[in-house]
């Protein structure tokens, strides 16, 4: 059953086509990875996803029914999101930065119900915070502020989950601990990513943008490929295949002598050399 639509979707910024005719559908469950280069429109089209800009042509439509039918507080109410950066400078509490995910299910200047209260205290439960609940968010981890932030998404009680490269600035553990994390939420999600063997390892299907277009969709085995990588990225590779997913192991430049280094570390398409 499909959740989230995205038909032919353009976003112009001036002159400058930022996205350019993408067309995504998400069924319930799924966890969908945009992929691509800096520049590629993954933030943009996850911007459009949830409604917070309004595509230039095309439509994006929610079970069926376009957003801009289906309103601000009722799409905020179906979807959340994680941005790549959040921050305040206000002292705040985790309890109070999950809090704010109750805001689309309550009137303005109304106050916090049971309902508000248990759907904030099972966020906690289900990201592994409970026991940071009191304490201040500028007082955190980088790790820490990112599950904040889901759990503050999860208290929303979304049915689609859309994040900008959640596992920017964190250690190969805590990238790990956030995806098992997102993998395991019952809810359809939408991340952009940098990492392609994170990709192959938690997400369904993939999209791949380059230049604000799509350049090609389907389950990571189909997708990613060494002619992929190196038409996208600009980056030789090796592609082979762990049993559920493929491996991506990126090639340095040639030598002097010609021979290829192996670059067998793991890691983002966007920093190899």
């Amino acid at each position: 059953m499909t959740s989230l639509h995205a038909d032919r979707v353009v976003r112009r910024l001036g002159d400058q086509v930022v996205v350019d005719g993408v067309t995504l559908t998400l069924h319930l469950g799924e966890t969908v990875g945009l992929l691509g280069p800096n520049g590629s429109g993954k933030s943009t089209l996850l911007r459009l996803l949830a409604g917070v800009l309004a595509p230039t042509a095309g439509v994006v439509s929610l079970d069926g029914r376009p957003l801009t039918e289906v309103g601000r507080r009722a799409t905020a109410r179906r979807i959340a999101t994680v941005n790549q950066h959040a921050d305040t400078q206000t002292e705040l509490t985790v309890r109070d930065v999950v809090a704010l995910g109750r805001i689309p299910h309550r009137r303005a200047w109304t106050p916090a119900t049971a309902t508000d209260a248990q759907a904030v205290t099972e966020a906690l439960a289900r990201t592994g915070l409970t026991d940071r609940a009191d304490q201040f968010w500028h007082t955190l981890s980088g790790g820490e502020r990112q599950r904040t932030q889901i759990a503050r998404a999860l208290a929303q009680q979304p049915r689609e989950l859309l994040l900008d490269e959640p596992t920017n600035h964190l250690d190969i553990q805590h990238q790990l601990d956030l995806l098992e994390l997102v993998a395991s939420l019952p809810v359809t999600t939408v991340l952009a990513l940098h990492d392609l063997n994170l990709a192959a390892m938690y997400c369904d299907r993939l999209l791949v943008l380059r230049e604000g277009r799509a350049v090609t969709e389907g389950t990571p085995a189909e997708v990613l490929t060494s002619a992929l990588v190196e038409q996208v990225y600009g980056v030789r590779a090796e592609v082979t295949h762990d049993p559920g997913h493929p491996v991506i192991r990126f090639l340095r430049p040639s030598t002097r002598d010609g021979s290829p280094l192996e670059r067998s570390v793991k890691n983002d398409a966007s920093t190899a050399p």
